[in-house]
């Protein structure tokens, strides 16, 4: 696993909200927006964010609306290693 990453990851309560989003599958920024409880701009700004880093990817990027987005390997990593410490107690989601 790439620390830096998972560093960069937890120090944001939107990053982990929307990684751990992604985590149960594709889905659109309107969807993250929705079920993270988060503002529709804060989610696009962050998966260019976390596109940047190598963590999610757009499956759809020749669409202008719609986009679907998906975790790569390394975001998946992250986010197995974010719902492990869910599970166990030792990660407040709502920590920014």
């Amino acid at each position: 696993m790439d620390w830096e990453k998972y560093g960069y990851v937890v120090a944001s309560s939107y990053r982990k909200k929307i990684i751990l989003t992604l985590a149960k599958g594709e889905t659109t920024p309107a969807q993250i927006a929705e079920e993270a409880g988060i503002y529709l701009s804060h989610v696009c700004a962050t998966l260019a964010d976390l596109s940047k880093k190598g963590l999610v990817e757009c499956l759809t990027p020749a669409l202008r609306r719609g986009k679907i987005y998906a975790l790569r390997a390394e975001g998946r990593r992250v986010a197995d290693k974010l719902k492990g410490l869910e599970v166990s107690g030792h990660l407040n989601r709502d920590e920014s």
